[in-house]
């Protein structure tokens, strides 16, 4: 049984496909969770630095004050 030369460009191929999946996937989610995940850090520096969080009218738009 003899193998084939392109096994190895196949597997990289497949490689590659999964993980420019994953990337669109991830990136995806950084655009719809990405808001709620800034408001987050914003919360959190607020406490850190003594002032009030105030919540914005969009995800993302938090601010201390």
């Amino acid at each position: 049984m003899k193998k084939g030369i392109n096994n190895k460009g196949q597997a990289l191929v497949e490689y590659v496909l999964i993980i420019a999946l994953i990337s669109v996937v991830i990136i995806g989610l950084v655009n719809i969770f990405g808001g709620y995940l800034k408001d987050a850090m914003t919360k959190s520096s607020c406490s850190l630095v003594g002032k009030e969080y105030k919540e914005g009218e969009k995800a993302g738009e938090g601010k201390c004050e």
